[in-house]
């Protein structure tokens, strides 16, 4: 009897919480859809996404085989095309800033990132003997050689990676500090 007693209230359990069940189902099917689609939006998006701080195109860099310092301190933000290696970054301003020679950042700066290179190199220029020369790319071919090479069209200049390690302090053109950042350079010739 007590066997029987167990299984109507079995029964009557099963009844009563059928259509909560039921309920319960439907409502984690919904929430299954729509995680699942907020998974996909993300995963299509990811490519998309910008990273904003200097500490992430530093890492960027590092992690491509190039030295952390290539661009200047006031990197806003930056956006790497995964499949085409097309990097562009974005600066508060155009800057003037220092390595071996004085180099000028335009506000944008595009290139094609590949493992220890940037090609085609879009809005960097650096001076030299007095002319301003674009830099059309930057490439470390043996990191155990401790150089950098910049490819200024006309040459390549090899550079210190050390004057890399940190990014350059940069200045806006015709600040006080990029004035005397220049009398500096042409006291040096």
């Amino acid at each position: 009897m007590t066997t029987h007693f167990s299984t109507l209230l079995t029964e009557t359990q099963h009844q009563t919480f059928k259509p909560f069940k039921t309920q319960i189902s439907q409502s984690n099917k919904k929430k299954s859809k729509k995680m699942s689609l907020f998974l996909l939006l993300a995963l299509l998006l990811l490519p998309f996404i910008t990273p904003s701080s200097q500490s992430s195109i530093r890492n960027l860099l590092e992690a491509r085989g190039l030295p952390g310092g290539l661009f200047p301190d006031n990197v806003e933000s930056y956006s790497l095309d995964v499949k085409t290696g097309e990097l562009k970054v974005q600066l508060q301003n155009p800057c003037f800033a220092r390595f071996e020679n004085r180099v000028y950042f335009d506000s944008v700066i595009k290139a094609n990132l590949s493992y220890g290179g940037l090609v085609g190199l879009q809005g960097l220029t650096q001076e030299e003997l007095f002319l301003w020369l674009p830099v059309k790319g930057i490439a470390v071919n043996d990191s155990s050689s401790g150089l950098v090479l910049f490819d200024i069209g006309v040459a390549h200049k090899q550079i210190s990676r050390s004057l890399f390690e940190d990014p350059p302090v940069c200045y806006p053109p015709g600040s006080i500090m990029e004035k005397i950042e220049k009398r500096k350079m042409d006291i040096q010739r």
